[in-house]
């Protein structure tokens, strides 16, 4: 691989891109509702209006589509590593790299990996027991696990066996959804990844940037006034997906360019300036672009959220997993407001304002 007079990678041009209830769920277009009363199982719902909006409309002015009738809020979050901590210094034993150009270069001092008889799906069932703990919700009153994943114990995917050892006896849905590192913002439930299955431990481009996590929000319906997921912004290209080989390389230019932009539309749509964020959330895919895009949206480096450097990128874990970590040490707090964006995978992006409990 070439590297710059910097030492970062050289690349070609990247293109642009829910305690109890008692009825059933009644789904609509949009998403779940409950046909009575306010659900406080574990399920999203909404429907939209006021899509009218005309295109120079202030952002003041255009909460557009709105979401009515019911909304959601984050309640609960969990996270769990793998007990074998792999440093920069181990690495170096393994290829021709030091722990001072990983620092520099990536931000990373240690990764965890799976090792023994540990799997993804144990601890993908860690970080869901600590979210439904500290949301003190019974297991089941779960009306849906998603198992966002690109690297499943099983071919068959892992949310079936996430339920089973839950111990959800009414059996809830499970199933699988894999958009890599983005794939956490699609849907606010588990989002767990061993990447180390996957890396090639030869390559020193890459195995240093990747470790195994998974995080867990338990997210509750509630009226539409207390809805608590302001706005999101998501988005897809399989062009990019003839670039995927390259990632490592393009990441670094496409999300500097493409973070901000989703941050600014999901901030538009939630007719909220800048200023309101408390704290900036990305994926951890390297400590630059957390500078970098930081830096374009204006927000100080001491309100972003980051576990990079302990963790490396644990792929669709690492939000929820930097989320966790800050909750818990009472850094974010109720109330606060908070702007995340994932990408990757071939390719897909997203983000999502919201706010916390």
């Amino acid at each position: 691989m070439a590297t710059n007079a910097s030492g970062f990678f050289t690349a070609p041009t990247v293109p642009t891109p829910t305690r109890k209830i008692q009825p059933s769920i009644r789904i609509f277009g949009s998403g779940f509702r409950s046909p009575e009363g306010i659900s406080k199982r574990v399920f999203s719902s909404s429907i939209f209006e006021g899509a009218e909006k005309h295109v120079g409309a202030s952002a003041s002015e255009s909460r557009a589509p709105k979401l009515v009738s019911k909304g959601c809020k984050l309640i609960g979050c969990g996270s769990a590593i793998p007990s074998l901590k792999i440093s920069n210094d181990d690495l170096a034993k393994v290829v021709d790299t030091n722990d001072e150009w990983i620092a520099v270069h990536t931000g990373i001092h240690n990764r965890c990996v799976l090792s023994g008889k540990e799997s993804l799906t144990m601890l993908a069932v860690e970080a869901a027991h600590k979210a439904l703990e500290m949301a003190q919700v019974d297991v089941d009153d779960v009306d849906l696990i998603l198992m966002c994943t690109s690297t499943p114990d099983d071919v068959f995917g892992c949310a079936p066996q996430v339920q089973k050892a839950l111990g959800c006896r009414r059996n809830p849905l499970a199933y699988d959804i894999t958009a890599a590192c983005s794939g956490f913002i699609l849907v606010l439930v588990i989002g767990a990844d061993a990447i180390s299955r996957i890396v090639d431990w030869t390559d020193r481009g890459t195995c240093i940037l990747f470790g195994d996590a998974a995080g867990a929000v338990l997210v509750q319906a509630c009226d539409s006034e207390d809805d608590a997921l302001l706005s999101f912004d998501v988005h897809s290209d399989g062009e990019g997906n003839r670039f995927m080989m390259n990632w490592v390389l393009l990441a670094f230019r496409f999300a500097v360019r493409t973070v901000p932009q989703s941050l600014e539309s999901s901030l538009a749509k939630a007719g909220l300036p800048q200023s309101s964020i408390d704290w900036l959330l990305l994926h951890h895919a390297n400590q630059r672009i957390l500078d970098a895009v930081s830096t374009r949206m204006q927000i100080p480096s001491e309100q972003v959220i980051s576990s990079f450097a302990n963790y490396g990128n644990t792929s669709a874990a690492s939000i929820p997993l930097a989320l966790d970590e800050d909750v818990r040490s009472g850094k974010v707090k109720p109330g606060h407001t908070i702007a995340a964006a994932g990408f990757a995978a071939g390719l897909t992006w997203a983000s999502t304002i919201f706010r916390w409990g």
